[in-house]
């Protein structure tokens, strides 16, 4: 794992040692969004109007924020649309790469082989971390936006008039519901396993993986008498969490030390998360070979021996 530094690849793990062994998350960079007609969104500039063929995704099959852009690119029907890229699972001494292997999609757009290249393809100057999603403009040559919530959001709505699948996962009648779930969802458990998977003292372990598991708690409480999050209604908030649970016993149990819980000891987020893998268009979204062997093969720092476990049995295939 490394960053840019006025476009130069320095590679650097995360400085925990200035923040009390605690895991910070840098805000994205790039915040435009892609809109209907063109028009500014809520943040950024406008002159990103929703066109078949004119935008690309670079993804990693491994990431759970970029998983969440593929879902909804699937549930929206926008693959003659949108073209994708996906990154090596390996996140090594250059970061993410193109390196051929099962499962990589090469960068057809601007010919890279680190993904670093395509922040300074965007910026030759670019400062900070190289992450994906990565939402590209091939028409004007940048970064639409690198932030997977907005991303999403842009891909359920934008594009409707011109062909995408109909559906919408953020009505307006339940945004307010969604935002807070959303909220501490992520605070605490999207994020909150790499909060604890990152930190690098006891205190700040501690500090993650108990209000993770509360939320788990308060998660398995709230399914017992909902089908999905907000109720019947499958939404944004339903797939935000889904990216986390499909990962959560494979590899954040053992790996990221968040083990008081495995999602299989938890009944109604087990079902909830079968039930979702098993819609249309989702499990082929998933790919463990991806998942496991990005995060035990790339953070040396946590598994320096790089063995990928043989297990565990999961069961979203299950009835």
């Amino acid at each position: 794992m490394g960053l840019l530094v006025d476009g130069k690849w320095q590679d650097q793990w995360y400085d925990t040692a200035s923040t009390g062994g605690r895991f910070v998350r840098k805000d994205a960079a790039y915040r435009n969004w892609v809109t209907a007609d063109g028009a500014p969104g809520p943040s950024g500039e406008g002159g990103f109007k929703a066109e078949a063929g004119r935008y690309h995704l670079y993804v990693s099959l491994a990431c759970p924020w970029a998983h969440r852009t593929l879902i909804m690119h699937a549930l929206k029907g926008l693959e003659a649309m949108i073209d994708v890229s996906v990154v090596n699972w390996l996140m090594l001494e250059n970061g993410w790469t193109f390196d051929p292997a099962p499962g990589v999609v090469p960068d057809r757009i601007n010919g890279a082989h680190f993904l670093h290249q395509v922040y300074t393809a965007a910026d030759p100057h670019y400062t900070g971390r190289v992450t994906v999603p990565i939402l590209w403009d091939k028409q004007r040559g940048t970064i639409v936006n690198n932030e997977s919530s907005e991303i999403i959001r842009m891909l359920n709505a934008a594009f409707d008039g011109i062909g995408a699948k109909p559906g919408d996962y953020y009505p307006r009648e339940l945004r307010e519901e969604i935002d807070a779930l959303n909220a501490r969802i992520y605070d605490t458990l999207n994020n909150g396993v790499y909060k604890a998977g990152f930190a690098t003292t006891q205190a700040a372990y501690e500090e993650a993986v108990m209000p993770l598991f509360e939320t788990l708690d308060f998660l398995e409480e709230r399914l017992s008498m909902r089908r999905y999050l907000t109720g019947e209604r499958f939404t944004e908030a339903d797939i935000r969490l889904f990216t986390t649970l499909v990962r959560f016993d494979a590899v954040y149990v053992g790996h990221f030390k968040c083990n008081l819980r495995r999602i299989a000891d938890y009944p109604n987020l087990s079902r909830f998360a079968r039930e979702i893998y098993r819609m249309p268009g989702i499990a082929a979204t998933v790919n463990f070979q991806h998942i496991k062997g990005h995060y035990y093969q790339s953070h040396r720092t946590i598994n320096p021996t790089g063995i990928v476990p043989a297990g565990p049995v999961l069961g979203f295939d299950a009835a």
